[in-house]
C-alpha cells in the first residue's frame, strides 16, 4: 500500500510576509510561550488575516518565532513573522492584530519582509533588572567583581541535567544605576512621605546570544557568586531590545531596519514581486 495523502486542494501559497515586533508587560509576563500561541493564533482569526498553511493532514499556519523571552520574563522586544496569501498593508494588519490580542500582549511593529534571515539579526538582547532592596552601591560593587572576573561559573537545571557553564563570557556591558522611578517606600504607597524609601538598584545589561544562551538568572548567579550579592525578593526582569550587535559601542540595533531600508529603496509597484522573493524561515 502506497503512502496516506491528504485529500482535498493543495493550501494556497504565500504571496507575502510580514514581520511584526510585540510586547509581554505587566502580568501578561508570566504567560509561556505556549501559551502566547494559542493566543496569536485565536487573534489571527478575529483580525480575519489571510494566514497561509501547511500542507498535511494537521495544518496549521505558517508563523514563524523568534528567539522568545522566558515565562515571567517582561519585553519590549519580542519578534516573529507570519505567511500570507493576500498582500495587506503592515500597519493595518498591525492595528488589527493589536486590537485582537489582551493589553499587555501589544503587536508595535510591522514591517513587510524584503530580506532574509531576521533570526540570524538576532544577536545580542539589552535587558534590564530591577533589584528591589539592593543599594546601587552595593551592586556597583558586584558588578565590578563580575567584569574583573575572567571566568564565572554558573549552574543551571535543563533538560539534560545540571549543566556548568560561564556567565561572563557572554556579557558586553553591565551597569548598575540607581532607580529613578518613585521609589518603593511609604510615598510611592500612597502613604506618608516621611520615613526612607527602600533601596533599588538597577542593572542594565546586554547579552551576546551565545550557545549556550545565558540568561538575565545566569548573571544574577554570578554575581551571587563572585560578590554575594542577593536581593531580598526576586529581580523584575525586562528585555529592552534584541537585534544586530556593534561590538565597537556594545548597542544592539533594530533588526527590522534593513527590511524598512529595502523598502524605501524598492519601487511600490515592484513591492509584491520583492516579497515573494524572500525565503520562507521555519516555525
Amino acid at each position: 500500500m502506497g503512502k496516506r495523502q491528504p485529500t482535498g486542494p493543495p493550501p494556497a501559497p504565500a504571496t507575502q510576509r510580514v514581520r511584526l515586533r510585540y510586547t509581554k508587560r505587566g502580568r501578561l509576563r508570566f504567560t509561556s510561550h505556549r501559551d502566547f500561541q494559542r493566543a496569536f493564533e485565536r487573534a489571527l482569526r478575529r483580525a480575519g488575516v489571510p494566514m497561509a498553511y501547511s500542507a498535511g493532514f494537521t495544518p496549521h499556519p505558517k508563523v514563524s518565532y523568534a528567539n522568545a523571552a522566558p515565562t515571567g520574563t517582561a519585553s519590549e522586544a519580542e519578534y516573529l513573522e507570519i505567511a500570507l496569501t493576500e498582500t495587506r498593508d503592515p500597519e493595518r494588519l498591525r492595528l488589527l492584530l493589536d486590537e485582537s490580542l489582551p493589553t499587555g500582549l501589544d503587536v508595535i511593529d510591522a514591517v513587510e519582509a524584503r530580506t532574509p534571515h531576521l533570526a540570524e539579526r538576532l544577536e545580542a538582547s539589552r535587558w534590564e533588572l530591577r533589584l528591589d532592596g539592593v543599594p546601587v552601591e552595593e551592586a556597583r560593587r558586584a558588578v565590578e567583581a563580575f567584569l574583573a572576573a575572567d571566568a564565572v561559573e554558573v549552574r543551571r537545571q535543563t533538560k539534560k541535567g545540571l549543566r556548568a557553564f560561564d556567565a561572563r563570557a557572554a556579557v558586553v556591558a553591565l551597569e548598575a544605576f540607581p532607580d529613578a522611578g518613585t521609589g518603593t517606600g511609604p510615598a510611592a504607597a500612597g502613604g506618608s512621605d516621611e520615613g526612607p524609601t527602600r533601596p533599588c538598584a538597577i542593572l542594565r545589561l546586554v547579552v551576546r546570544h551565545d550557545t549556550p544562551a545565558v540568561r538575565p538568572d545566569d548573571v544574577l548567579s554570578g554575581l551571587r557568586a563572585v560578590a554575594d550579592l542577593a536581593p531580598p525578593v526576586p529581580a523584575a526582569v525586562t528585555r529592552l531590545a534584541q537585534g544586530p550587535l556593534d561590538a565597537e559601542t556594545g548597542s544592539v540595533g533594530d533588526p527590522l531596519a534593513p527590511d524598512r531600508d529595502a523598502a524605501a529603496a524598492t519601487p511600490s509597484g515592484a513591492a509584491g514581486q520583492q516579497a515573494a522573493v524572500v525565503p520562507e524561515t521555519t516555525g
